[in-house]
């Protein structure tokens, strides 16, 4: 992989920020380099995972939504399973033990779905650390039990306004925060986004899922996938289940997006959240506006590595759109008894999608990246207002 000390991916990537906001990532990144490589860190990094978050979670084989694909075999890797029910706690686990050598006792962090907000306010709980939530005020009313669930847990919510009141801007003012309390505060980004070293810190605690289901696969087939499939908003997840497959080229990568949120195939370099990725943009060249059904994926930019990818022809990105999520969410509710996130059922979709071009021989793990309790009303109103459109 095309990197170097300064986080690029190619020519993704980077740190474009403040002098002051600068040194405080660099020294972050000093630290990580430390950390990641301490054999102490790591044994606390996986035994935490094991003994608090409830890994390694199952690869699991859905054999009736294989038969009702009639294509390749489909194995579920199942984020889902994860204490506080998706993969971004596999992150926060690294960073809040990261946070806690670095002495920080003040955790900041954005969330959109507030599956990432729930996860950092439950390691905070957890390692007894003050946390402050920045959520766009449309996404706490789109996902006010979670708002909820990250206040039980001790966590400060702070709805954000501006803009479209969405992650983005989240986003936006949790770095306006950092740049004030810098002294005091650890950030801890949910996503492969942001300046160096965010991207690459990320990938890393999150490459355990790609770790596990490479060993899994080969444990139940006797082989490596023909794909790996995973939806991509920011792109944590889809880079923590491509990491260890990314040397394999004979397994294909391949990540599903929102229509309304297009950014691998609408997006042009930009620089964005002083990093420079693809970026949706408008007449203007500003950030577009985006809106998903699934708000962890309402973001107008993505990880600088997965920009990479796309650009070096290793990895596949394709659209969904909003039906077809739909239609997915209810399949695999149906046929394997598994309610998936919204955000998951994009990586549904999109199997269903290619499934004829795999062969029955095949072998492809879908990410569940995680569960869909915070979703169910609101499919529910979406199906009922459909059916009252279709008459």
């Amino acid at each position: 992989m095309n990197t170097n000390q300064e986080g690029y991916f190619g020519t993704f990537g980077g740190s474009f920020v403040p002098p002051k906001l600068k040194e405080v990532l660099d020294n972050l990144a000093n630290e990580f380099e430390r950390y990641k490589e301490d054999p102490e860190f790591n044994q606390e990094f996986k035994e935490t995972l094991k003994e608090y978050v409830g890994r390694e979670n199952p690869l699991t084989y859905a054999s009736r939504l294989t038969k009702s694909l009639n294509g390749p075999k489909i194995y579920l890797k199942r984020e889902d399973l994860n204490h506080t029910g998706a993969h971004k706690i596999n992150n926060v686990v690294g960073q809040i033990l990261l946070a806690k050598r670095m002495g920080a006792h003040r955790i900041i962090a954005e969330t959109g779905a507030g599956q990432h907000g729930v996860a950092t306010a439950t390691a905070c709980a957890m390692f007894g650390m003050d946390c402050t939530i920045y959520m766009g005020k449309l996404d706490t009313e789109r996902q006010a039990l979670n708002v909820f669930r990250m206040e039980l847990l001790g966590a400060k919510v702070i709805p954000v306004e501006k803009g479209q009141g969405r992650l983005k801007d989240a986003v936006d003012v949790a770095l306006a925060d950092l740049v004030e309390n810098y002294e005091s505060t650890f950030y801890l980004l949910g996503s492969a986004v942001g300046p160096h070293p965010f991207p690459s810190m990320v990938k890393h605690f999150q490459s355990i899922i790609s770790e596990e289901s490479k060993k899994q696969i080969v444990e139940q087939e006797g082989k490596l996938p023909a794909a790996v499939i995973a939806v991509v908003g920011g792109g944590s997840n889809a880079i923590g289940s491509f990491a260890h497959y990314i040397e394999e080229p004979a397994v294909r990568l391949i990540g599903a997006e929102p229509e309304e949120a297009a950014t691998m195939a609408k997006g042009k370099p930009a620089e964005l959240h002083g990093f420079k990725t693809l970026v949706l943009q408008d007449e203007n060249g500003a950030p577009a506006p985006t809106y998903s059904i699934a708000a962890g994926l309402d973001y107008p930019g993505v990880g600088p590595e997965h920009s990479y990818l796309k650009e070096t022809g290793r990895a596949e990105y394709y659209t969904v759109s909003k039906e077809e999520v739909l239609e997915a969410f209810q399949l695999l509710s149906a046929k394997e008894g598994i309610i998936p996130a919204l955000e998951s059922a994009h990586a549904v979709a999109l199997a269903k999608k290619l499934a004829p071009q795999f062969s029955n021989e095949d072998a492809i793990i879908l990410t569940i990246s995680g569960r869909g309790d915070k979703d169910v009303a609101q499919v529910h109103d979406l199906l009922k207002d459909r059916k009252e459109k279709q008459g």
